[in-house]
């Protein structure tokens, strides 16, 4: 019997599974002031504390190749999953780790997956990877059928400030303004090339949730899982939850934190929703 791992980026806001061995492999974000890295030992609340207050510049940082190598451990199969490329390196590096380790022990196999998303959605292909290991799926018949399931799953966002996407370079100073200002709130969704797009502006929360609602809606959601992930607004993630349950009884809602790197990109108050189409 083969020895199988999941592993991901601590972006998918996962530390531990119950049923197949996980590692996370932890990014960084890192201002002139102090370095944050997302593992089991970081301080969440005295991180969004300290970016409330902070004006400076920030970026963040994937794990390198050795992190990636010490995640894979001496598992013979490995599953890999990585934020989108579109804002990281991560899928590059771990593409690195895969090479070196395969090279170095050519019986064994990895398998990176580039997300194209963040937060929820990676935890609903994680959890996906872990369903086909349980279930007794082959190496090969895994591989073949998560991109395909890619295509049935979205991510997204609610998000009130846009200061550290501001401060990344991610987004303008001036689109950073617009969240905010008069209760503005900025929804969006991730692309298929992995990018971010805001969809709409919504003052208020409650008008949010509601566009949150209707995007699911289009996007054909009825029976499938739904995973939320708040940063300090388990009331709008359990609300959203409600929301859901009423207008499409049939979906499996969820509702979780976002781990570092992904509260320093929804900040206080924001919310990303993972989900399966139909």
């Amino acid at each position: 019997m083969r020895t199988v791992k999941i592993v991901a980026d601590s972006s998918a806001n996962l530390m531990e599974l119950k049923s197949v061995a996980f590692a996370a492999a932890p990014l960084k974000i890192i201002t002139a002031q102090q370095e944050f890295v997302d593992d089991r030992e970081l301080d969440l609340d005295g991180m969004i504390r300290f970016f409330r207050s902070y004006k400076g510049k920030s970026q963040t940082s994937c794990p390198n190749p050795e992190d990636w190598l010490a995640a894979f451990g001496n598992a013979q199969d490995v599953f890999c999953v990585t934020i989108t490329s579109g804002l990281s390196g991560s899928y590059g590096t771990a593409c690195i780790a895969r090479d070196m380790y395969q090279a170095e022990h050519p019986d064994r196999r990895v398998f990176v997956i580039d997300s194209l998303s963040a937060g929820p959605e990676l935890t609903l292909i994680v959890e996906k990877l872990e369903q086909l290991i349980g279930e007794g799926k082959s190496f090969e018949e895994i591989c073949t059928y998560i991109p395909q399931y890619q295509k049935k799953t979205g991510l997204l966002f609610m998000l009130e400030s846009l200061n550290n996407f501001a401060a990344n370079g991610r987004v303008s100073p001036a689109v950073a303004r617009i969240a905010g200002v008069l209760g503005i709130r900025i929804v969006g969704k991730a692309s298929n090339m992995g990018t971010l797009e805001p969809t709409d502006k919504c003052r208020g929360e409650v008008k949010s949730l509601h566009a949150i609602l209707k995007h699911l809606k289009e996007s054909g959601l009825k029976n499938g899982k739904v995973q939320l992930a708040h940063c300090l607004n388990e009331n709008a993630a359990n609300t959203l939850k409600s929301m859901i349950e009423k207008e499409l009884p049939g979906a499996v809602v969820k509702v979780g934190k976002n781990l570092g790197l992904c509260s320093y990109y929804a900040e206080k108050g924001g919310l990303l929703v993972g989900f399966e189409k139909e």
